[in-house]
């Protein structure tokens, strides 16, 4: 049996991370898969939104997902005030949702609230950038 490059990339990242990587079409724990008007109606009810822009087969992604759910571990208070959003980039990279904030690439990460963004991170991995992201939305969240 033959298996390609990205079959058996998906296999090793779903098998490392166990519960937090469900595949495609599945939220990655902790975040809710991105459906059309899912972050205007968050963000038109005053919520502040964490919006990872990822697909299954980039490696920077998996590695920031897996910082994001040690920290998620960490504070519950990030699930609990915070909506997490991942847009798969393969099926939402021409979308609204990504064009309107000019997104450059999968792997990028940012937060918003209301009309403004807050913070955003290209194809970071840094445990204390994404850190200091996260933080930013918590306090965000907690100001409403």
């Amino acid at each position: 049996m033959t298996v390609s490059r990205r079959s058996f990339i998906a296999t090793s990242l779903a098998a490392g991370f166990g519960a937090t990587f469900a595949g495609p079409g599945f939220a990655a724990q902790g975040f809710t898969d991105y459906t059309p008007g899912l972050v205007q109606s968050l963000l038109k009810d005053g919520k502040t939104v964490f919006i990872d822009y990822a697909a299954d087969w980039c490696s920077t992604c998996a590695r920031q997902e897996r910082v994001i759910h040690a920290l998620l571990a960490q504070n519950p208070d990030y699930a609990a005030k915070v909506a997490f959003i991942r847009v798969d980039w393969d099926d939402y990279r021409k979308a609204e949702v990504t064009t309107s904030r000019n997104i450059p690439r999968r792997s990028t990460l940012i937060v918003l609230k209301g009309d403004q963004e807050l913070g955003r991170i290209v194809a970071g991995t840094s445990e204390a950038d994404i850190k200091a992201l996260m933080d930013t939305a918590l306090a965000a969240a907690s100001t409403s």
